[in-house]
């Protein structure tokens, strides 16, 4: 892995997370979109290495939405960049960590995105994503 690409932080409403992290960072979120694929509309903040990513569930059956209900609001997930997806899955899975189907997905910004199951992760949702260029 490269770096942190982001940290994930599930929340109930864009609308009322936004202006607390944009009072917080002093910035604006670089918009918002809908990821179909994981059942969220998400909003980052910053750019490069270390950004936040606010997660809104579309659904009430989303991943997310599921998340919420168990554990409230709060950190989802760490993502953590890698120049090779499958490579990065490969070495997951050989290391007995367990790839969340399906393996690997479309993601923000037309990204590629896998997740690894946090049993197999000391308790934590990561999420590695391709960075290329």
């Amino acid at each position: 892995m490269d770096s942190i690409d982001h940290i994930g932080i599930a929340v109930n409403s864009l609308e009322d997370a936004i202006p607390v992290f944009a009072a917080l960072l002093r910035q604006n979120p670089s918009g918002s979109e809908e990821v179909p694929s994981e059942g969220v509309r998400v909003a980052f903040f910053g750019a490069g290495p270390g950004r936040l990513e606010l997660l809104e569930p579309l659904a009430p059956e989303s991943p997310v939405a599921r998340f919420l209900d168990k554990h409230g609001q709060g950190v989802h997930h760490v993502c953590l960049a890698t120049p090779d997806l499958e490579a990065a899955v490969s070495d997951a899975q050989a290391a007995g960590m367990v790839v969340l189907e399906p393996l690997i997905r479309e993601g923000a910004h037309g990204t590629r995105v896998a997740f690894l199951h946090p049993r197999s992760t000391c308790g934590v949702l990561v999420e590695l994503i391709e960075r290329t260029g």
